[in-house]
């Protein structure tokens, strides 16, 4: 099937995609060629997680075309000084066998190296050479969408950031709304935590799906948001991408936004997280 697109700011990104955070080599070459089978058109990686050579080894082995993969990578915020940062994209090019990406993502507000101007400057810089068809953020609170905005002469078409039914949102999505950017949702299912919630089973029992197709479809049924699923289990990535052949009523979407709760946020590096308006 073909899957939904998300459009913002001239792009149009796939509704769901397949993160690799966390995913060794081994795991990528069995499990990434098997999703993009299945019917995902949108790869995650980055820099970070040491697995670009083997995400673009198994967009090959696929035997899909590259032009038909929705590509994104980030770079790491220990490279966001000009230099480094060309050198350091060149190279996952290199690794990811491609030359060009379809999404180059800063992957957390840091400016120890650079100021956010240069960073976003850079950006621009690879967008305009043809490395990049779209630029965008990950992790950036709504002060940061703004600056990030402001200083970019190129549209800027998503923030990466955490989304799962325990962690309240509402005030990044809400700007980004304004600002005509897309979310793209990471950790979904909350480090496994949503498996053992008596309100999701409930759901997914009424609406003869699982648990985890119930909080995907949940993050995708909000406006203008993307989300990346992941797992290093075959049989399980089939189950992840059908999630199009069902909707949540407007009550169980509100059931499961009410299980928010402070406290919830799990991807903080002390190094690099920015201070959150809900935390």
């Amino acid at each position: 099937m073909t899957v939904p697109l998300v459009t913002a700011n001239g792009a149009a990104i796939p509704a769901i995609g397949f993160g690799t955070f966390r995913m060794p080599k081994v795991e990528v070459q069995k499990v990434v060629p098997e999703a993009i089978t299945t019917g995902f058109r949108h790869i995650d990686t980055a820099q970070f997680y040491d697995n670009e050579d083997a995400v673009g080894q198994a967009i090959i082995n696929s035997g899909v075309a590259r032009k038909d993969i929705f590509l994104t990578t980030k770079i790491r915020p220990d490279r966001f000084a000009n230099d480094v940062f060309v050198a350091s994209l060149h190279q996952s090019l290199k690794d990811l066998k491609t030359d060009y990406v379809d999404l180059l993502l800063l992957h957390w507000p840091v400016f120890s190296d650079a100021p956010l101007e240069a960073q976003i400057a850079t950006l621009n810089a690879m967008r305009a050479a043809g490395l990049v068809r779209h630029i965008g953020v990950s992790n950036y609170t709504v002060d940061l969408m703004r600056k990030a905005m402001a200083f970019s002469d190129a549209p800027i078409i998503t923030n990466q950031i955490e989304f799962h039914p325990y962690l309240k949102q509402d005030i990044v999505y809400a700007e980004a709304r304004k600002l005509g950017l897309s979310l793209t949702g990471y950790f979904a299912m909350a480090n496994g935590q949503v498996h053992e919630d008596e309100v999701l089973k409930t759901i997914a029992a009424k609406t003869g799906k699982t648990v985890a197709q119930v909080v995907l479809r949940w993050v995708i049924q909000h406006e203008g948001v993307a989300v990346l699923s992941k797992t290093a289990t075959v049989s399980r990535v089939r189950e992840n991408f059908d999630i199009f052949d069902f909707e949540l009523s407007a009550a169980d979407m509100a059931a499961i936004s009410a299980l928010a709760r402070t406290g919830a946020r799990m991807a903080k590096p002390e190094a690099y997280a920015p201070q959150w308006a809900n935390d």
